[in-house]
């Protein structure tokens, strides 16, 4: 229960409405006789209850530069890497240029030239890199990550927990790629035979095969093509996807990046939405 008192009315109530630890799905407000004004999650006589928006916050951040396709930098230095994508990666020190990356780039900075973005970020604030992680909006309510997925700019990379507008970013690259726009009409990004994977380059890429068996350890499931060459999901993870044994025996379309181990290669499924029945 929520109750907060005159005084304190303002931060209460809105530490009540934000709070990632408390479910509070509607908020009272009651005067007692004295004066005195409390809130509260539960209803009581004569209380009044408030409006509560379900709209996720979003705040707003200058920004310095726009560093790749899915990547901003703001005023105070921070990264912030898009949620729900990848683009394409530019030349830098430690990568090579890959086809797409460049436009993708000059998409977002055409879209970012009045220097102002809400960020809304989802369960996981941070990656690995200690950058921020945040879907990206303009003033005027445009929603970039989505639309660099509708411009073929970009292909969904859902990492879980993080999961919020999956269903939309999902169905715009499923137009995008219908329609060939972007990446999906490069020849670079055209699916190949999965015991090709040897061959791959480094990057996103698209591969194709049937899974013959399952294998599990403690960390991960694996969708096993040969004895050379698998997919593995976590098994914290297991929880999106169907059964796995229903993609074995099945044509599949694995989207995602290659790792190697000696002459083993395997490739990290993060969401079902990178593994595509055929």
């Amino acid at each position: 229960m929520i109750f907060c008192n005159k005084l304190a009315w303002l931060p209460c109530i809105i530490f009540a409405l934000f709070s990632t630890t408390i479910d509070a799905s509607e908020i009272y407000r009651s005067v007692d006789s004295q004066g005195r004004v409390t809130y509260s999650d539960q209803p009581s006589d004569g209380a009044q209850q408030l409006a509560i928006s379900n709209q996720p916050s979003r705040h707003l951040y200058n920004v310095a530069r726009v560093y790749d396709g899915d990547t901003i930098i703001l005023e105070d230095r921070k990264q912030v890497r898009l949620l729900g994508i990848n683009t394409p990666e530019i030349q830098s020190r430690v990568r090579d240029q890959e086809p797409g990356g460049i436009e993708a780039k000059q998409w977002l900075q055409k879209q970012l030239q009045d220097k102002k973005v809400y960020l809304e970020f989802d369960q996981v604030r941070r990656d690995k890199y200690k950058r921020l992680l945040a879907h990206v909006f303009t003033p005027d309510g445009k929603h970039l990550n989505l639309m660099l997925l509708e411009n073929g700019l970009a292909a969904v990379s859902i990492i879980p927990p993080n999961g919020r507008y999956s269903e939309k970013l999902i169905r715009a690259q499923q137009k995008a790629e219908k329609q060939k726009l972007g990446i999906w009409s490069m020849p670079e990004y055209q699916p190949r035979p999965i015991t090709q994977i040897a061959n791959h380059n480094k990057g996103w890429q698209r591969f194709t095969g049937i899974p013959a068996r399952i294998k599990k350890n403690r960390k991960y499931t694996r969708l096993i093509f040969d004895d050379k060459i698998d997919i593995r999901v976590s098994n914290a993870n297991l929880d999106q996807f169907p059964p796995l044994d229903s993609y074995v025996g099945k044509l599949l379309e694995i989207r995602g990046w290659v790792s190697r181990k000696k002459d083993n290669y395997t490739m990290l499924i993060q969401h079902p939405s990178a593994l595509v029945p055929q």
